[in-house]
């Protein structure tokens, strides 16, 4: 391959990009066409295959890239904080749920252009009840007739795919709206990921400043569970630059997930403002749950209500975080709909 023909992951987006010729392309075989298409999207303003995942899911995506032979071309551009690509999302989905709500409303009135020669035609019962009469004048009669119920059918899958584009621009529009960050259970999880990530590739660093360390001394690097480790020091200190790379984007997730909670107020309760037998709603649910212990982050609590037990009539449990705790109740309060939703707004 030449220097036209080459894979680079694009920093500002996070996905990889496959940058050749048309003509390579159409050499490739079909199982590598196939493989292409599967794991990357055609860009018509980049010129471009881009890739379907992004950083750090872009192993699919590379073996793909070398499968074909391109050249490894490395990184361009500089990484958008997480608050620039949260906007850039938003925006997306604004746009798309103007897409969808355009497609919806062509969609209806197509369904009322099939369904209109048969609207017009109530309040005529011959129309409906006339049998058919096996003359010239007749079978034409009875084939507009099919014709105009069959647009009529045809004008219901109209107004079900109306449906379908207005649910999927409804769901754009929260997340262009930024609905999921005023929910603190939801944000508190995305908190955790990343604690948990953060801690994971702080072990696999020392993990890997280790195989240096036995590599420098001459030893054998050796993993875990014991077996020989045989990445050269080159790959050892590319993926440690690469966890480096990523560890940075996961503080600045975690810095602005933490943010977006302190803005809501924070985690009010915890375990230790609460007792065993304190009556809670949660987000999750609208009748109350009765608090029975509680650990760092996450607590566990039982159903009050009378169908919410076991066979043996032992009340159902479960567990939450804190963060989804959105004020204490009195075990016989039962909120109404609209309570439950303005305690939520709250």
């Amino acid at each position: 391959m030449d220097e036209n023909n080459y894979f680079i992951v694009n920093r500002e987006t996070g996905k990889l990009e496959l940058h050749f010729e048309k003509s390579t392309y159409d050499e490739l075989p079909d199982e590598q066409k196939a493989e292409i298409k599967s794991n990357f999207l055609w860009g018509r303003k980049s010129g471009c295959w881009i890739s379907r995942a992004k950083v750090p899911n872009l192993y699919a995506a590379r073996r793909c890239a070398e499968h074909i032979g391109l050249a490894d071309a490395g990184q361009t551009g500089e990484r958008l904080s997480f608050a620039e690509q949260m906007e850039r999302k938003q925006a997306r989905a604004e746009r798309r749920a103007d897409r969808y709500e355009a497609r919806a409303d062509a969609a209806e009135k197509h369904g009322e252009q099939l369904q209109a020669p048969i609207e017009k035609m109530h309040g005529d019962i011959a129309f409906f009840t006339q049998p058919i009469v096996n003359t010239s004048a007749g079978r034409a009669f009875g084939r507009r007739r099919e014709k105009m119920f069959a647009a009529w059918e045809r004008g219901f899958d109209e107004f079900r795919k109306s449906e379908y584009w207005q649910e999927r621009a409804e769901i754009a529009r929260r997340t262009a709206a930024g609905k999921e960050l005023q929910d603190k259970g939801f944000i508190q999880r995305r908190i955790k990921e990343r604690e948990s990530s953060i801690r994971k590739l702080g072990k696999r660093e020392k993990e890997y400043e280790g195989y240096l360390t036995a590599i420098e001394k001459g030893e054998t690097p050796r993993d875990g569970y014991g077996w020989e480790v045989k990445l050269t020091p080159e790959q050892i200190r590319a993926q440690i630059d690469a966890d480096l790379d990523r560890l940075e984007a996961l503080l600045d997730e975690l810095g602005y997930y933490q943010e977006a909670l302190a803005a809501l107020g924070g985690v009010e309760f915890s375990r230790d403002t609460l007792s065993a037998g304190d009556m809670l709603i949660i987000s999750r649910y609208q009748e109350p749950v009765r608090f029975l212990r509680g650990g760092p982050k996450n607590f566990t609590y039982e159903f009050t209500q009378p169908h919410m037990r076991l066979a043996d009539g032992t009340p159902m449990r479960g567990q939450a975080a804190y963060a989804e705790i959105v004020r204490r109740a009195d075990e016989e309060t039962a909120l109404t709909p609209e309570e439950f939703a303005a305690s939520l707004a709250d």
